[in-house]
């Protein structure tokens, strides 16, 4: 299993939100870049980030952050948050972003979801953000009554590959992940599932493994301290 440390950009400035109410935006690094490098050291070989103001703005604001993570470090970069065009996608595919995460779109505008994955293939990932099961979305502003397995379905019938899914109620609050959900989608669809949200300790980090996932990302746990991002990865080495 991966471990995906997560840097959350506002301004950009790195930040936690809890249960992604923007009002709560805490700012837990200086700088991006040095925070990306601080987790290269320990080990780690991917990063995940979203652009919060781009989640709002529905387009790239803190692109520029991510691209000099992704041309400074080794890192291989995920990013998600105000993705809305080809264009969008193909900027960050032409800059050296290893994964691009969808999250509105895929239900608001699933041809486009298709299109990306026609055009970028494997680099395309949907983030599925759910509360109580159902899928919310422009930055968890929104909500629906698309439950979140059905879409899930629906983006594997298009050729997605990777599911990043978020239980908005735990995202944040280091309550532990939604096991039951995250165990009910990997054994509805054949795509690679990342959990997102409530990972506190490493316990939670072998009961994620322990159900075949593919990765993790952890946030707010390595900011508090309640998470080694170096066991973490150990643990998921073995």
């Amino acid at each position: 299993m991966i471990i995906f440390p997560a840097i959350d950009i506002i301004d950009g400035k790195p930040v936690r939100l809890f249960k992604g109410d923007f009002a709560t935006a805490e700012q837990v690094a200086d700088d991006a870049l040095a925070t990306a490098v601080d987790f290269e050291k320990v080990g780690a070989r991917w990063i995940h980030m979203v652009d919060l103001d781009g989640s709002l703005q529905k387009k790239p604001v803190n692109a520029e952050t991510f691209v000099t993570v992704a041309n400074q470090t080794s890192l291989k970069v995920e990013v998600g948050g105000g993705i809305r065009t080809m264009q969008d996608m193909d900027f960050y595919a032409q800059k050296g972003i290893s994964r691009i995460v969808l999250g509105s779109v895929a239900l608001k505008n699933p041809q486009l979801v298709r299109e990306g994955v026609k055009e970028f293939g494997d680099l395309i990932a949907v983030g599925i953000d759910a509360k109580d099961g159902y899928v919310a979305t422009e930055g968890w502003t929104e909500g629906s009554d698309t439950y979140y397995i059905d879409l899930a379905r629906q983006m594997e019938d298009m050729g997605v590959k990777t599911v990043i899914f978020t239980d908005i109620g735990k995202d944040g609050t280091l309550s532990g992940p939604n096991i039951q959900q995250l165990a009910e989608l990997n054994n509805s669809v054949s795509c690679d599932i990342t959990a997102s949200g409530g990972v506190t300790n490493i316990d939670d980090i072998i009961k994620l493994k322990e159900q075949g996932l593919y990765g993790a990302i952890c946030g707010k746990s390595l900011y508090k301290g309640t998470l080694s991002l170096a066991e973490a990865i150990e643990v998921c080495n073995d």
